[in-house]
């Protein structure tokens, strides 16, 4: 995308778009990307534990 357009549309050169065609043209808007964690055996084993000790502090109310 050229950078005066990209200017005009307040974009950045890295930012991400979804390009759909439509029966007017091409689409372009905005795609949302978040952050993800792959989740390893320990992380796991840490939200095990933390549901453990919720579920005990719960038990005690």
């Amino acid at each position: 995308m050229p950078a005066r357009l990209r200017e005009e549309l307040g974009l950045k050169a890295d930012d991400q778009l979804i390009a759909e065609t439509t029966s007017e043209g091409l689409l372009l808007r905005p795609a949302v990307t978040l952050p993800i964690e792959k989740y390893s055996e320990a992380r796991i084993q840490e939200f095990d534990e933390s549901e453990a000790e919720l579920a005990e502090w719960l038990k005690d109310r």
